[in-house]
Parts: C-alpha cells; structure tokens; sequence
C-alpha cells in the first residue's frame, strides 16, 4: 500500500515532514535508519491528547518505511520522572497516595486492584495495547532502566563538568529568581502550576539552581525516603564525589557519581542530552513545550553542549472531547485511547490525526457527533474507491486503513454507524432481534451473522451503553396509546393507514425509508417518488408532523432513531399492533 511522495502542491502534510526529515537524517547521519522520538509520562491515565505525541511521528516514519528506508520511532517513557500529583479520577487511589509525592513514577504502588507491580506499569500498560490495536510499531525505552543501569553515566559526568555552561543557558529564560526557601518549607511543586508555568515560559521547576552551593543540573534520589526533594551542597569534578541532603527526611550522604544511579539529570537537561544520545531527528512537542523559554526552545541550546542538534520539531495543537477544553492529565476523567477505541474502529481514530495538521487542533466526539463522524468516513471511503477522492483526501484515508507493514483488520460489512446504534439502542443487547433486524435492512443481500457486521457493531453498542443518557434511550412501547389513537384527526388516520398499508410492499431500509417520507407526499397530491424541487416548502413540514406523530405512537417522544431503522428494530407485526390495527 505505498503512499508515493507528491509534488508540494498536492501532498499531504505527513509526506512533506517525511522529505525533511529523510534530507536531514541523511545530512547528519547517512546511511543510518531515521530516529524519530516521542516521550510519555505514565504520571496517570494517558490521554488522547498525549496519543498526538505518538501519532505525528509515528505517520512521519511509516511513511518513511513506505519508501523503503530504516526508521526507528522511539517512545521514550518518563517512568523515572517524579511523582508530581495525586490525579483525580483514578479508581482504586486515595489521598494516602500523596505520600508517594516526590518518588520515581516506578517506586509509587500501582492503584488497588492493579495487577501491575508499580504505578508506571499500569498506566504504560494501557497505552501500550491501544497502540498495539491502532497498528503503532515502535521501540520503547524505560528511562528508569536507563538511568538505574548507568546507561547515561557519561552524560551525566559531562553535564555536571559544563554545569556553569548550562546555567548560563538556563539564565538566559529566568525571568525571576525568587529567593530560596527556608528547606524546612520547601514542598513539591503542583503540577497544575508546573503547565501553566510552561506556557508562560517561567522557571516552573527546580531546574537545579535552588541549592546555595551553585547550579547542579542532577537531582539525586534520597537514599532513604526515595523522594527527589534534595539539595546538591557540594560536588568534585575529579574524584565526581557528590554530597546532597534530603529536605523531605533530613537524610544526607556522599556518593561518587562515576558509581552513582540514583537520580537523574533535571528535565530541561535531560530531553536535550537523550536527543544528542539517541540521534533523534524528528520530534514533535505541545503548545506547552514550544513557547518561549520553555523545554524545546531551551533544550535547542543545550544539546550543543552533548555534541547533538535538535530534532525538527513541530509544535502539535491540543486535543479536545466534544466541547471540552484542553486536556490535562492533572485532571481526571479525560477520555484515553482505549476509551476511544471502545466506541470507533482504530482506522477512524487513526484517521482523525492523520487528516489534520499537527498545529491543526480538532476534537474526538463521543456523543452524537460520532455519527456524523462516521457518516464522513463511509463517504470518504466510497470516494476512495471509485477514485473521486482528493490526493490528500486518498493519503489520509490510506495512512487510517493500515501502515506499511500491513492493513489493519476491518468489518467485513460496514453498515452505517448510526442505524448500528439504532439497532443496539431498541435491542438493548438481544443478539438475536439485532441480527433479525440487521438481516432485514436489505433482503437482497442479507447478513449471516452479526460477525460481519463487527467490530463496527460492537462499537456502537458500546457508545449507545456508555455514552447516551437514559433518558435519551429508545423505549419502545408495550401496549398502544388508546387515548392518543381515538384523539387523530382524520388526516392523522389517513396518514397512518397509508403506512401500514405499504410496511409489507417496503420492509427493508431503503424500501421504509422511501415509504414514511412519501406518505406526506401523497396525502398532498404528489407522487411518492417526487423530487425536493417538485414539492412546496409546506412539505417538509408536513413530513416533520407525520414523523413526530409516529414517534408518540412507538417510543412516547418526538424523536428517535431514524425511523426506517426503529420500524425494522420494532418488527412488522409490532408496529401494526401499536399504530392501531
């Protein structure tokens, strides 16, 4: 399935980064496989905003596999970074786990119940496999297995030796020194401050200059409570002994840090030294980390001092859910891949990052909107193959289905999503009547098993379960409405007659969808078959009666599932019996 480069005029903008990047990899390190990067912190629920930083460059190298070239894209995950905050929302957490405050993410207990060994684990956990379902292939790097095995050992070494180099650097985007806190007083930073401090460019995070000993881009994890809230007070570049203090516990040793690998180099240090040490090229980061004085800007300067270059680095736009604003991991509740992907087949979500631009910011819907949202993939698709589709359109759509390496699996008969949940709704989970119904929306060519209609199906049953309100689901009547039969006026009857008299002629989807919107057409003089331009404007009104009258008669509202779909749902002889006959 190759995607060949365009022309600029009417390329994608994943073919277009894939030409950068291959004419820079080839320009820094030719004849090696292309580094591509991405970096997750399982602090919490990994989100869909957080699936951008693994989609940008995950499109970017599978187009560079179409072409035939090597390419690694690595996921750097951030298990060795500190336990920021408790998040809201997580079953099985409590405000006990703010003890943990300060420790490495793989030193905190995983939430009760997991059957993960630590906190890192069982977040990464759920992440990992929702990749694996949305065909994401890539090398993952635990940096608590970095750092513990000494891997970063000569980095570190180095960046301690030019830590006045570093500081300079890092002074540069200071936009005020506070002066140091009593240690007694000093408490870990929230993270909420930590993002908003991000943006605005700020020294939101002990960066290492906090100590009164100088600059130390190193924090040491305390050898007795494990907490990261110490104080380098002296270090020898010689023998590389370092003497910190712990101001959580009042713990202090000296250590040699040639020997020493507990603890790790501060962030805006550490991004810069594992670009230079992995010979990364392509990196994309958040609205947060490309503003002025933040970690990309600043790491840009830094990575000369490891011998390195930056990456080329777009800045990607946030991900919103149906209205909500940006995502925050902070927060609890935010919608994850997983969760995505238990309501929409992977080709869809993989196609929602793959058709915007990475500075383009979109949103994920996971209510009714995902109708829509279906609605333009079945047609884009259709497009697709009678080849109608825009180039762009036709790379997007490819780059959705599958990767380089193989397509991903698909329904075999991908009826539309919203007569699925129509189906789902008024069956509420009885396989037999959806199969029932699902055979009957087209006689000609019936389905054999609700198997062919899946995933699809299951996916819409899973969004009708756990994403439309109760009050908004279908209840289809037990007994006729007597009152509201006797009430009809003599066009109302007619109206109703003229349906049931068509049900057996027209059960299938199109053969009911073209009766109820022709009954209104009749009754006004009109052939059923007549066009828009061939009716008065008095019509569609009278159609929009005709449908709220028959939604009383089934469910007891003035909406519903598309009619066609509910009469099937309902079955022939139910129907007859609540309108009436």
């Amino acid at each position: 399935m190759p995607i060949v480069a365009q022309s600029t005029e009417t390329a994608d903008w994943v073919s277009r980064f894939a030409d950068d990047v291959i004419e820079e990899s080839e320009r820094r390190a030719p004849g090696k496989p292309v580094v591509v990067a991405s970096g997750l912190s399982p602090s919490g629920p990994i989100h869909l905003g957080n699936l951008r930083e693994v989609m940008t460059p995950h499109l970017v190298a599978d187009e560079i596999r179409r072409r035939g070239l090597q390419v690694r894209h690595l996921i750097s995950w951030d298990d060795y970074d500190r336990y920021r905050k408790v998040p809201a929302g997580v079953t099985g957490v409590d405000e006990t786990w703010a003890e943990h405050i300060g420790k490495p993410l793989t030193s905190v207990p995983a939430p009760k119940g997991s059957s993960y060994p630590n906190w890192a684990e069982h977040f990464k956990a759920a992440m990992v496999a929702s990749l694996a379902e949305l065909g994401v292939e890539f090398d993952g790097i635990s940096q608590t297995a970095q750092y513990n095995a000494g891997v970063y050992r000569e980095q570190i070494l180095h960046a301690m030796k030019h830590r006045g180099d570093i500081d300079a650097i890092l002074d540069q985007y200071r936009t005020k020194k506070a002066p140091a806190k009593p240690k007694q007083q000093q408490k870990p930073v929230d993270e909420a401050e930590l993002e908003a401090a991000e943006g605005s460019g700020a020294a939101e995070e002990d960066d290492g200059s906090s100590g009164s000993a100088g600059y130390f881009p190193y924090k040491p994890y305390c050898g007795n409570c494990e907490k990261d809230l110490t104080t380098v007070t002296s270090y020898d570049d010689d023998t590389t002994e370092l003497t910190y203090t712990c101001t959580a516990c009042g713990f202090s040793e000296t250590v040699r840090l040639s020997e020493f690998n507990r603890g790790k180099l501060v962030w805006k240090v550490d991004w810069p030294m594992r670009w230079a040490y992995e010979g990364v090229v392509f990196e994309p980061s958040g609205v947060d980390h490309s503003s002025p004085g933040s970690s990309f800007q600043v790491g840009g300067q830094i990575v000369g001092i490891f011998g390195g270059k930056q990456p080329i680095g777009p800045m990607y736009a946030f991900v919103g859910i149906s209205g909500m604003a940006k995502m925050s991991s902070s927060r609890g509740g935010v919608p994850t891949p997983g969760d995505a992907l238990k309501i929409m087949e992977p080709q869809i979500l993989r196609w929602l990052y793959a058709r915007r631009r990475p500075n383009q910011s979109f949103k994920i819907a996971f209510d009714q909107e995902i109708q829509r949202l279906y609605d333009e993939w079945d047609k884009l698709d259709a497009k697709v193959a009678d080849g109608s589709a825009l180039p762009a359109d036709v790379a997007a759509h490819a780059r959705a289905v599958g990767t380089a390496a193989a397509e991903l699996p698909r329904t075999p008969r991908p009826l539309p999503y919203r007569t699925l949940a129509s189906v789902a709704d008024v069956t509420a989970g009885h396989a037999d009547q959806a199969l029932r119904i699902l055979t009957d929306l087209d006689p000609t060519d019936p389905i054999g098993s609700l198997d062919e209609a899946r995933p699809r199906y299951d996916k819409a049953e899973a969004w009708i379960n756990t994403h439309v309100p109760a009050d908004q689901r279908t209840i289809v009547r037990d007994e006729p409405d007597a009152e509201l039969l006797k009430s009809l006026d003599e066009a109302s009857q007619q109206s109703v007659r003229l349906l049931l008299d068509g049900l057996a002629e027209h059960w299938s989807l199109d053969g009911l969808t073209h009766l109820v919107y022709g009954v209104p057409k009749v009754q006004a003089g009109f052939s059923a078959d007549a066009g828009p331009k061939e009716l008065p404007a008095e019509i569609k009104t009278a159609q929009r009666t005709f449908f709220a009258l028959l939604y009383q008669l089934l469910v007891t509202r003035d909406t519903g599932p598309r009619l066609p779909t509910l009469l099937l749902a309902v079955g022939q002889e139910r129907v007859r019996r609540l309108l009436g006959e």
